[in-house]
């Protein structure tokens, strides 16, 4: 067979298309191309478009159209995504790869130029702007600034990388996020190519280097989130290799209700999906109830995919898709859109639902106001219920109009029931004076001390958007304000809100209560919210406050938002704005007022709170194609700051010795052609002994950079002042900084040093704390592999590539957890990080580890796909504990990679082989 053999016609208007008659093929095979999920139909499309019997095998065709509802064991297929999409947190440590991989062909005595994207990469600069100003009309541009001067070593990267590689596309900062950019402009649900007698259509595909790209599945967009260095082999032409998953459909039945937002839907969404267990499968959208959601509905409940641990979170191609597609100025691509999901069955009408391998069904009219926290996305809260959560979060029964009353269960940080009694606070409230401009104010347990309206969930949509600023309208007209004490920001993810927020006219109410625009980019939602006022930050360290942050964002891990805030609670923006106004979160907005008028009467949240049909007229008169089309034609070109960087074409990058943001990273150091294949691991050493739902938060370098913790110091030996540390993001293309802050969230629990917190262990056999960083390179001395023991959920969270990298470079040679997250699985195998599985009902607790053992696997030669190892662990005393473990290496290819020492010298190795 040639897949030339199913190349057939597709005429819109004059001109001619080629495309790939995939329902045909099936049909040849005895399968009706209804009965498979779309996602399942996009991925045989891919595979019968790239069947060329060397890389995509007949055994490949063969396994994706006979999908299974269930699997056994793991079935794997070379999938070939169109595009990749970067953010520049992740994208520059990738960017610094590609320098460092050319400078390593180039000393192999071959051609750098040949490392090269070869599949369209685009990358957005979203990720390092900071909320260090706010509150005024200058806010914006003093935040820009102050990014350009804390990252220009890094954007003159960028734009080297710009000039210097073919493929690959730059949307400079202060233009948006990645995820509504692609949205709004990247995405092209249909993609034509150039080639032969007529271009050919095929299905677009993309994956990110952040775990929310699925927001893209909201416009049938197959789309998710990879780490860095898998990106990496797909833009240097490599399949991605994965498993054909299970797919959950989801069928939505009725209409949201009066007072409920898409918001409210993606955390009931998030919360029952956990309890499905959709780790590594797809979910599917699908029934009646999916018609009444908008495109930026869905975008919102797709783009939280990964908080419920799915892979996709997929909406398929409808009439709303094109309409959407019109609005934001792609009117022609959705004539062929149109054409192409009609003639090839991917466009869904709910005439005949695919089969799936399980479904679940939600009510959209039982759907209630909701929060998520305080530190679990999936921890969703009804909004009547926030006071009582609050208290429970305390330990206590919480009133602020009674004594506090001891209880015999509270639910600890990550949100599990504790049974053991918990010391309460002597009174309620715990109120402290606090001068701030002049004004005195009380602050205490349960205050507001940030809100912000962020992030790609909420920013995509115009409705929730209006709704925020109607809310602001009433407040103001009620004479209500915000208090001092609330730090609040609006971070759009597109400059298209700006436009039609002012055309609406709800600019001045925004500022009015002190949203003024900060800046466009995530900030918040990924720990850029800034610094707080110092007396604020003083007093709430000194009695150990538990203050709030509520924000329109998807994450809310500990320590996240802020370091000093332990209670964050995600939320729409228009609850974001009523919240901000009550300036607690130890209140039911329900029943109790927002605030008082400058009258002393009450101001309920009902009195605020816009109708659907009101917010609809705003969102139909006045979010147009003008605005979409004349913000994306110039969305490349950036502003004045990035036109003044300085940077030269180049083949290979010149690095510059005395810069502390950018550095050549050693993965390449003593680099052959022939790689030296892992064998067993001896006298190994636990480095960390940690427990369940360790996020990549906790491992991956994240935030502020501590002056006394290794990074700091390092960059004070460096000449670097601790007021121009910046954050460990933005000097993500400096392993040295890097490496010495993995492992290093304040919060991170290591129970080697139990109860403390932060980046310390114990160095055996001196059984000596340290920092992490000094005993790793005390162990590295040494000669001393290491290990990590973990338990479920291990590298739940953002994809963050650094949590494999540092983890790498520290002198882990494996993980042994009770579980991983997909994407933290993938990079550990990606670095040449060994991850394991304890058997069924095992962990370390279970086996009597305590971490102080000395740890020896076998097995690891001659390795094959979920391999079962042995490992034997000595007590200080000689005894022995041997139990086993499972290798996932659930591939051939992961093999393939582990065995070369990761991804990266893997495709190296190759290319050299094909030169």
């Amino acid at each position: 067979m040639k897949n030339t053999d199913y190349a057939k016609p597709l005429q819109v208007d004059e001109k001619t298309f080629t495309y790939f008659d995939f329902p045909q093929y099936a049909a040849d095979a005895g399968i009706a191309i209804k009965t498979l999920p779309f996602s399942i139909r996009i991925l045989l499309e891919n595979l019968l478009r790239k069947f060329d019997n060397r890389v995509v095998k007949q055994t490949d065709l063969n396994n994706i159209v006979g999908w299974k509802k269930t699997y056994d064991a793991p079935v794997e297929i070379p999938y070939h995504p169109a595009r990749v999409l970067m953010q520049d947190f992740t994208g520059v440590p990738a960017v610094v790869d590609l320098a460092a991989m050319r400078d390593a062909v180039k000393t192999l005595g071959k051609d750098p130029a040949r490392v090269n994207p070869l599949v369209p990469t685009e990358l957005i600069v979203d990720h390092s702007v900071q909320v260090d100003f706010f509150g005024t009309d200058e806010a914006l541009e003093k935040n820009v600034n102050l990014e350009y001067r804390r990252n220009s070593e890094r954007y003159e990267l960028l734009k080297w990388a710009q000039k210097s590689f073919a493929n690959f596309k730059v949307v400079p900062p202060n233009s948006g996020i990645c995820h509504q950019v692609n949205l709004e402009n990247l995405g092209r649900v249909v993609i034509s190519q150039d080639g032969g007698d007529a271009p050919v259509a095929y299905l677009d595909t993309v994956v990110g280097t952040d775990s929310h790209t699925p927001m893209i599945n909201g416009i049938g967009v197959m789309g998710w989130g990879v780490g860095g260095i898998e990106a990496e082999a797909v833009m240097l032409g490599q399949p991605y290799y994965m498993s054909i998953p299970e797919v959950i459909g989801v069928k939505l039945t009725g209409r949201l209700k009066e007072g409920v937002t898409a918001t409210d839907l993606v955390l009931t969404i998030t919360e029952m999906l956990r309890q499905v267990k959709v780790v590594e499968k797809f979910v599917e959208y699908f029934g009646p109830g999916m018609k009444s959601l908008s495109v930026t509905d869905r975008a919102t409940i797709a783009n939280m995919t990964p908080e419920y641990g799915a892979t996709l979170g997929f909406f398929p191609v409808d009439e709303k898709t094109l309409a959407y597609l019109k609005l934001t100025g792609r009117g022609e691509r959705a004539k062929l859109v149109e054409a192409y999901t009609k003639a090839t069955g991917m466009f869904y009408t709910g005439d005949a639902d695919p089969e799936f391998t399980q479904v679940v069904e939600l009510d959209l009219s039982t759907v209630e106001p909701s929060l998520a926290g305080p530190a679990r996305p999936q921890d969703r809260i009804a909004l009547p219920d926030l006071k009582r959560a609050f208290a429970d979060i305390l330990g206590c029964a919480y009133d602020r109009n009674a004594e506090i009353k001891q209880i015999s269960e509270f639910h600890d940080e990550s949100g599990n029931q504790n049974s053991r009694a918990r010391q309460c606070r002597p009174l309620a409230p715990r109120q402290f004076d606090l001068q701030l401009g002049g004004q005195p104010v009380k602050l205490g347990d349960g205050n507001i001390v940030i809100a912000a309206i962020t992030s790609c969930t909420n920013t995509s949509n115009p409705h929730v958007l209006m709704g925020a600023g109607l809310i602001a309208k009433n407040a103001v007209s009620k004479g209500l304000r915000v208090p001092p004490f609330v730090k609040t920001s609006l971070a759009p993810g597109s400059k298209v809100v700006m436009d039609y927020l002012q055309a609406a006219g709800l600019m001045p109410y925004f500022k009015a209560l002190g949203f003024h625009l900060a800046a466009f980019g995530c900030t918040t939602c990924i720990g850029n919210s800034g610094p707080l006022n110092p007396d604020i930050e003083a007093l709430i360290k000194e009695n150990d406050l538990n203050v709030a942050a509520v924000l329109s964002g998807n994450r809310n891990f500990e320590a996240r938002i802020h370091q000093n805030i332990k209670s964050n609670f995600l939320a729409s923006p228009m609850l974001v704005m009523a919240f901000a106004l009550a300036g607690r979160v130890d209140i039911d907005l329900t029943v109790e007022p927002v605030g008082i008028d400058p009258n002393g009467e009450p101001v309920y949240l009902e009195d605020l709170w816009p109708a659907h049909e009101q917010i609809d007229e705003l969102v139909k008169a006045h979010v147009n194609k003008e605005f979409y089309e004349q913000e994306y034609a110039r969305i490349f070109d950036g502003d004045q700051f990035w036109e003044a960087l300085d940077t030269a074409e180049s083949t290979t990058f010149a690095w510059n010795a005395a810069s502390t943001y950018i550095k050549n990273p050693p993965y390449f150091d003593g680099f052959s052609i022939t790689p030296q294949i892992p064998g067993d691991i001896s006298n190994a050493r636990a480095f960390l002994l940690l427990g369940d739902s360790v996020t990549t938060d906790h491992i991956s370098p994240a935030g502020a950079i501590p002056e006394d913790y290794p990074a700091g110091q390092y960059l004070i030996a460096n000449g670097v002042n601790q007021g121009d540390f910046n954050s460990y993001g933005s000097r993500r293309g400096n392993h040295e900084v890097m490496m010495r802050g993995t492992f290093g969230n304040i919060r991170i629990k290591n129970r080697l040093v139990d109860p403390k917190q932060g980046s310390f262990t114990v160095k055996f056999p001196e059984n000596k704390q340290m920092y992490n960083f000094d005993a790793a390179m005390a162990y590295k001395r040494e000669g001393t592999p290491l290990i990590v023991l973990g338990g479920k959920e291990y590298g739940t969270g953002s994809s963050r590539d650094w949590a494999a990298k540092g983890t790498n470079l520290l002198g882990i040679k494996a993980v042994i957890a009770e579980s991983y997250e997909r994407i933290h699985r993938n990079n550990l195998v990606g670095m040449g990080v060994l991850p394991l599985v304890f058997a069924d009902g095992e962990s370390a607790q279970h086996l009597g580890l305590d971490g102080s053992e000395t740890f020896s696997i076998s097995g690891i030669g001659n390795m094959i796909p979920r391999k079962t190892l042995s490992v034997k662990a000595v007590k200080a005393d000689g005894s022995e504990i041997d139990f086993n473990v499972t290798s996932r290496l659930d591939t051939e290819v992961d093999v393939e990679y582990f065995e070369n020492g990761g991804i990266l010298p893997c495709v190296i190795r190759k290319m050299m082989a094909d030169s």
